[in-house]
């Protein structure tokens, strides 16, 4: 209704500098990250973990709502909701959200997160576009019949009646380590329709298809979302590898063209020891890890799963963000080692 360009005041915004060191020694590390506290809001809250130039992971707790608007116009955004219900505020309408929703959130998105429950998160920050992989869609677009999930499993945000108010209406923006805080005259949700393929959006994991075979169905299999110098995947409950002399859990295995991270969500974790709800693996290029011991023998003559992970596996090296290190599990990388009796 108004034009988006009455800026009234522009300031500085002092945000926390994220240190990030190598992983070095390299090694297989654990984060419990149920021991970082919750923060204020959804923004303020978020806790970094891991990152490198093409994606920063962070998680974020908090319940009270944003009394200002966001805005990241240095790539995509990739909420995951581990827990908590509420809204999403956009230009675009309110998009709902509940537990093991995928939020997609397209470069500039105006938003604020209005928890109605507490709500913890697991944030991916991507350099660029976070788009459904190529390999389920055809040559226009469209998903074709192999993909885990269908067109009709996304939702839209839906368009209110616009916010016809005008005063001073804070938005905070961030670009690739340049952050401001915009005063601006005119209300960001006084849209009256909008058009186009490029919107924020929501995919529940309960919504996701995964796919199941004879043998051990590797991690590509189970993709949800890809980003430059990004993999994103899911784990559900799903039916083990039905060959009589199948074991149904991954084998020991040494990456070579991606570092690996795991957080965990719900459910048994069997090829873990160690990890909980919460937990965030990094599983580093170079460092065999696969079940741990016993976890092998204690799976034989299952046949389904009932975990659910998200993963993202980064094709250039992770490094870590300094407030991880409080929340690490130092002994992890030697969860390998039999225990005797």
């Amino acid at each position: 209704m108004r034009p988006p360009t009455a800026t009234l005041e522009v300031r500085p915004w002092r945000r926390r500098v994220i240190e990030l060191q190598p992983n070095d020694p390299l090694r297989n590390r654990h984060f419990r990250t149920n021991d970082i506290a919750p923060g204020a809001d959804a923004i303020e809250a978020r806790t970094p973990v891991l990152g490198n130039a093409d994606v920063l992971i962070s998680v974020s707790e908090s319940s009270a709502p944003m009394e200002y608007f966001y805005r990241n116009v240095g790539g995509d955004e990739l909420l995951f909701i581990h827990r908590g219900e509420g809204t999403l505020q956009t230009p675009f309408g309110v998009l709902a959200y509940r537990p093991h929703d995928y939020l997609v959130l397209p470069t500039g998105t105006t938003y604020k997160v209005l928890p109605q429950s507490p709500t913890r998160m697991l944030v991916y920050e991507s350099s660029g576009m976070i788009a459904i992989p190529r390999k389920f869609r055809n040559d226009f677009g469209q998903l074709e019949e192999h993909a885990p999930y269908y067109e009709r499993d996304f939702r839209a945000p839906q368009l209110r009646t616009p916010v016809d108010a005008t005063g001073e209406f804070e938005i905070r923006v961030t670009n690739a380590g340049r952050n401001a805080v915009y005063i601006v005259e005119n209300h960001p949700c006084d849209v009256v329709g909008w058009d186009g393929y490029c919107y924020p959006y929501a995919f529940n994991l309960d919504e996701y298809a995964p796919i199941t075979g004879k043998l051990h169905q590797p991690p590509p299999s189970h993709a949800t979302f890809e980003a430059p110098g990004a993999a994103f995947c899911a784990f559900v409950p799903r039916l083990f590898d039905y060959h009589p002399l199948a074991i149904p859990i991954p084998y020991n295995h040494s990456s070579v063209d991606c570092d690996e991270v795991l957080y965990y969500v719900s459910g048994n974790f069997m090829s873990r020891r160690g990890v909980e709800e919460g937990s965030i693996t990094l599983h580093a290029a170079g460092a065999p890890h696969g079940p741990q011991p016993g976890a092998i023998e204690a799976s034989l003559g299952k046949t389904s799963t009932d975990e659910i992970a998200v993963m993202v596996d980064t094709f250039a090296p992770l490094q870590i963000a300094k407030p991880a290190l409080k929340v690490e599990d130092d002994d992890y990388y030697r969860s390998w080692v039999a225990k005797p009796g």
